[in-house]
């Protein structure tokens, strides 16, 4: 049992109930929140985020419903679409989105200028954050322009490469936050990267499992939560595992969670 509470800041849920387009071939196995609920049992979990994978394509129906199942600490992050109304917008946010994910790693996103188009107004309309799923060096010619989304934006998996971990530092001292998750499918140090980020910003890192882990060279493992522990402290550890991501995403209550059983 984890000593600290877990708001889980990036997992995914799979719902049979809704067929999924699949992403450059690849289908993902079923994991419903009934198997999420029991993938975390031996955690204080205290709620998360569940974030739309390149397998659900840009229907938000999954995510949303995955939210209204799990329990109002929960919110979702959906796969940005550029054809969204501000109407639209607004109705999602008032559903539990809290942010769009711009998936430039696996391809499901436009061109940056479109991202970032669709990102300030997502904001602008209806308080949406924007999320990064890239090797962040390929972000380096948008530096200028991420940095000046701030606090609003995020970046997936520690930006997943060592050559983007100098672009990834830049945007978090301009106020991005970053997922400390997919520790199995980074192509980076990880002990190095934790410390570097937290050494410029104690409330930059926001942990999550990324359950199921698809498609990572390994998934998940409650050990990920014992190094960040190691490598933060347990003062900045806590931060990471709960606080940081429980105010970011506007999630209160200190309550643990029912048993799903």
């Amino acid at each position: 049992m984890s000593i600290h509470p877990l708001f889980d800041a990036h997992f995914h849920v799979f719902d049979p109930r809704y067929p999924l387009p699949g992403n450059e071939g690849y289908m993902p196995p079923d994991f419903s929140v009934q198997d999420y609920r029991a993938a975390t049992a031996e955690f204080d979990l205290r709620g998360g985020v569940v974030v739309a994978a390149s397998t659900h394509g840009l229907d938000p129906a999954p995510m949303l419903a995955a939210v209204a199942d799990l329990g109002p600490t929960f919110v979702a992050v959906i796969n940005a679409d550029t054809s969204l109304s501000d109407e639209a917008l607004h109705s999602l946010a008032d559903a539990g989105v809290r942010g769009l994910r711009h998936n430039l790693y696996r391809g499901v996103a436009a061109s940056v200028r479109d991202e970032l188009s669709l990102a300030n107004r997502a904001w602008q309309v209806a308080g949406l954050h924007t999320q990064i799923y890239a090797d962040a060096a390929l972000l380096r010619p948008f530096v200028g322009q991420l940095a000046k989304l701030g606090p609003r934006l995020v970046i997936d998996h520690l930006g997943m490469t060592e050559a983007g971990l100098p672009v990834v530092l830049e945007l978090v001292d301009a106020g991005a936050k970053v997922k400390a998750t997919g520790f199995g499918r980074v192509s980076l140090d990880v002990p190095r990267a934790l410390e570097q980020i937290a050494g410029r910003s104690t409330t930059a890192l926001m942990f999550g499992t990324d359950l199921p882990s698809t498609r990572a060279a390994r998934p998940f493992r409650a050990s990920d939560i014992t190094l960040l522990r190691d490598v933060l402290g347990e003062e900045l550890a806590s931060a990471a595992l709960h606080g940081n991501a429980a105010s970011y995403y506007q999630v209160s209550g200190p309550a643990a969670l029912p048993s799903s059983t």
